[in-house]
């Protein structure tokens, strides 16, 4: 069985795969390593089952460290830290790979592996990123906006009446009062940033056939009005971790 973990700057998502899968996963908060009480939550997923490996991404510098210690720690080994220097599987036509985030490398990883290439990856999360694998299979850029709760959290924070809202589905395009208004620009608006950069990808990227995979805490609902979206994958990034253990087991660098 192999670990997997990708932090993230409020969750830590952790794994357990096997060859061919993600079996299961749970979130734990990020600051949890620092206090050593993630462990707790681990071996809870791990329970009784033997840990061949473990491989990690980080966006978190200062808890990268803890995880690696942990790991060594409970279980013996030492765990693969995904970056553009270690990746395997996917070339980088980007000018400096190192800045590039290795949760998206592990995104672009997975869909590049089940969905060919071209193809995009849209994340759902505290940004909305889109992340581009070129015709050749290569990591190419992306873009970067603003997430939906991080819009709609600004406006109520730099306004005096708008409220803080839950991002849900809206049926409405006109809103009869301010929480629907709201909802309104950020699911409606949002489905149309999406579809707008597709279309625009597409014409750049010079192909009708573009798969896109939607991941990310807010997939499902603006997938769900979305046809442009190919797939909803909830655990790209770990499954990206997985395959990147794979490769470099296959590759003799484990």
């Amino acid at each position: 069985m192999i670990l997997l973990f990708d932090i993230g700057n409020t969750h830590t998502h952790a794994g357990l795969a096997n060859d061919g899968r993600v079996l299961r996963q749970i979130n734990l908060p990020t600051g949890a390593w620092a206090g050593g009480n993630a462990k707790a939550g681990v071996a809870r997923l791990v329970g009784a089952k033997k840990i061949e490996g473990a491989v990690l991404c980080s966006v978190v510098p200062r808890v990268t460290p803890l995880v690696h210690r942990a790991i060594r720690r409970f279980w013996k080994i030492n765990a693969l830290e995904l970056t553009a220097r270690s990746l395997r599987g996917l070339g980088i036509d980007y000018p400096e790979p190192d800045t590039i985030g290795p949760d998206r490398l592990a995104n672009a990883v997975a869909a590049r592996h089940h969905f060919g290439a071209p193809v995009v990856v849209v994340d759902f999360g505290t940004a909305v990123t889109f992340d581009v694998v070129n015709r050749a299979g290569h990591y190419a850029g992306g873009i970067i906006a603003p997430g939906l709760a991080a819009m709609t959290d600004y406006l109520h924070e730099k306004t005096a009446l708008l409220p803080k809202i839950r991002i849900r589905e809206v049926t409405a395009v006109i809103g009869k009062n301010t929480e629907q208004a709201m909802l309104v620009g950020a699911v409606h608006g949002y489905r149309g940033l999406v579809r707008e950069l597709i279309a625009e990808l597409k014409r750049e990227l010079r192909t009708q056939r573009l798969p896109v995979v939607a991941t990310g805490g807010y997939a499902r609902l603006m997938a769900s009005k979305l046809p442009e979206i190919s797939a909803v994958e909830p655990n790209l990034t770990l499954e990206g971790l997985r395959l990147m253990w794979a490769a470099n087991r296959v590759q003799g660098h484990l």
